[in-house]
């Protein structure tokens, strides 16, 4: 992929003033932006080529930021930032159990939307440098997670907080929260002690 599309960052919003805030502050941190209407118009974008990251609007007319995050499909690698109302909030919780990356609460300022892409585009490259067979060993119920689950869940078996998780995996505390709630529903455990012992007792054991 070229260096100048890695940066590339693909805005959904049919609210052409959200559009058009996002570009300028965008642009303006050096990245190279692609405005889009519609999810339409950006699917066939994705088609030709890949972003960066994504900023993309839960409510719009035609296809729903969801059904076009589910449209997307497992094959598309780049982060997707929900951008949503208080009201929304869990309809961005029911995107990131679909591989939403993260999510942006209206009304959001200019920093934290820069400093939330940069740290997951920080966190994309440290992930690709990653050593191969870094990780947990096996353990019981591991092929219930996804990708994402896991990496969440070896942050926490580290003993790493929402804050510093999320940190280096350049999505938001609260995000982290949803994923270990997810991952401690699947794996049957009570409490965040209680999940550690799961993996590594059955990691002692194998």
């Amino acid at each position: 992929m070229p260096a100048a599309v890695e940066t590339e960052i693909f805005v959904v919003d049919d609210d052409p003033a959200v559009r058009d805030a996002l570009r300028l502050v965008l642009e303006l941190e050096g990245f190279r932006v692609s405005a889009f209407p519609e999810g339409a118009s950006f699917l066939a974008a994705v088609r030709q080529r890949q972003p960066g990251c994504v900023v993309l609007d839960v409510h719009m007319p035609g296809r729903s930021g969801l059904e076009v995050l589910q449209e997307l499909g497992p094959g598309f690698t780049a982060p997707v930032f929900m951008i949503s109302g208080q009201g929304d909030i869990p309809m961005a919780v029911e995107a990131i159990k679909h591989g939403a990356h993260d999510f942006l609460e209206k009304p959001f300022d200019a920093e934290t939307v820069i400093a939330r892409i940069r740290e997951a585009l920080a966190a994309r490259v440290q992930q690709a440098a990653r050593p191969a067979g870094q990780g947990l060993a096996p353990f019981a119920g591991e092929e219930q997670l996804t990708p994402r689950e896991r990496e969440v869940l070896e942050r926490i078996a580290m003993g790493a907080s929402n804050k510093e998780a999320g940190r280096q995996l350049g999505i938001s505390p609260r995000t982290i929260e949803v994923h270990r709630a997810r991952i401690m529903e699947k794996l049957g455990a009570r409490n965040t002690a209680d999940l550690v012992r799961i993996v590594y007792s059955d990691a002692r054991r194998s």
